[in-house]
């Protein structure tokens, strides 16, 4: 890495590009595996230059992204979304995750609350406790 080649952090690129809300979160994923650098698991302290391929696990999606510009302070989302450009395939794959995921069905109802006395009763009846 040369002098004159904009470098920064792994883990403050990735708060100043909106990925995460605060350095710590991006430093505990880092850590954590869910971020690869170029095809490798990546440290925190990894410095990343324009061209640079990031993956990236949030949740049940996955990002891969090509590095396009570095900065050492967070700013506004139009300006972050300008750090990085989002693959092809993986925003397809990000879409057809989100279309499968809204056409499931919730896991947890909560119905309708506790049953009141009458179902109470009507429980104890069904059940032959009276």
């Amino acid at each position: 890495m040369s002098d004159t080649t904009p470098s920064v952090r792994l883990d403050k690129w990735l708060w100043a590009a909106r990925f995460f809300k605060t350095r710590a979160l991006a430093a505990e994923a880092i850590d954590g595996g869910k971020v690869d650098v170029n095809g490798d698991r990546a440290k925190r302290s990894r410095h990343l230059v324009p061209g640079d391929r990031v993956s990236l696990r949030l949740g049940q999606y996955a990002w891969d992204l090509v590095v396009r510009g570095v900065s050492e302070r967070r700013g506004p989302a139009p300006e972050a979304q300008l750090l990085y450009e989002e693959t092809a395939e993986s925003t397809s794959r990000r879409a057809a995750l989100k279309v499968q995921l809204d056409s499931m069905p919730s896991v947890f109802g909560h119905g309708e609350g506790r049953p009141t006395k009458h179902d109470r009763r009507a429980i104890r009846r069904l059940k032959g406790d009276r």
